[in-house]
């Protein structure tokens, strides 16, 4: 089920609560269904017994987001980030072979820079595999937090992890970084170029992306995969667009969010928060 295509399912079920405790509607009914795994339907009197329709990526990515009755904790998220302003970015082997480390622990590193993005960064190892070797550098700034220095001269196998980078997280990575947590993330269901549908590209375009309302069942993105585009409906809490995390026509790996959506009631306190952190955060 988690590699098929996000088309909507069909599921047949009976539901044994009584007819007015029972949210379902008789028919094709078109409102996805907002429990994790919800499989039942409803008997309705006369027999029929109606179609529920539901997203698969609704049981891929179950809960990425707060709930419209969930409360924000903005200072106690906030204080998380006073206390320990950091990313940790572990750094694995990008093949099999044989690990020489180039650096150290609390060691500092410069990642990629450049006008042009031409400058490499801080060697981090080097591997070798069949007598080639190549150097794998810093692409973030940071210190070293740690290294597998048991790994050092052994051969590893792909993916394995080598060291961690301890990143500086900035203002603007903070604030980013907060919203990740309190905003609903629409995940990409496969690695694949994503555009947003004409509709919601022409309301971007008139009115702006934070104006944009949507709720579960929209056809929001295009999914561009192996020459076949795909319509992505949405499946979260309704709301504004308050950040986009693609750029449209780009390839976005499995899993990582495309946008993220902010409930209606508390757009204007996630603002406040944001400019709160602006002004206090050095």
């Amino acid at each position: 089920m988690l590699g098929e295509s996000p088309q909507r399912l069909l599921v047949r079920g009976e539901c044994k609560e009584p007819q007015s405790a029972c949210f379902l509607k008789a028919g094709p009914a078109e409102q996805p269904c907002h429990l994790p795994a919800c499989t039942l339907q409803c008997s309705e009197p006369g027999g029929r017994s109606c179609v529920h329709r539901f997203f698969h990526a609704h049981l891929t990515h179950p809960i990425a987001a707060m709930s419209s009755q969930q409360e924000i904790h903005f200072d106690e998220i906030i204080s998380r980030y006073r206390s320990d302003p950091y990313h940790y970015i572990d750094i694995c082997a990008v093949h099999t072979g044989k690990v020489r480390f180039l650096t150290q622990e609390n060691s500092p590193v410069e990642g990629i820079s450049g006008e042009w993005q031409h400058k490499p960064g801080t060697p981090l190892y080097e591997i070798e595999r069949e007598r080639n070797t190549k150097v794998i550098t810093a692409k973030t700034n940071g210190e070293i937090a740690s290294v597998c220095q048991e790994l050092n001269g052994q051969f590893v196998e792909a993916g394995e992890k080598l060291l961690t980078i301890r990143h500086p997280l900035k203002k603007k990575e903070v604030i980013e970084a907060i919203l990740q947590e309190v905003l609903f993330l629409f995940r990409a269901p496969e690695r694949a170029r994503y555009y947003f549908s004409l509709d919601i590209q022409s309301r971007i375009d008139q009115k702006g992306v934070r104006s944009i309302f949507i709720q579960p069942g929209d056809e929001i993105i295009t999914m561009s995969l192996m020459k076949r585009d795909t319509p992505v409906y949405y499946n979260g809490e309704a709301g504004l667009i308050h950040s986009i995390y693609f750029k449209p026509g780009d390839s976005v790996y499995q899993g990582a969010p495309l946008i993220g959506i902010c409930p209606e009631e508390k757009f204007a306190l996630v603002q406040k928060v944001i400019t709160r952190v602006k002004a206090e955060w050095e």
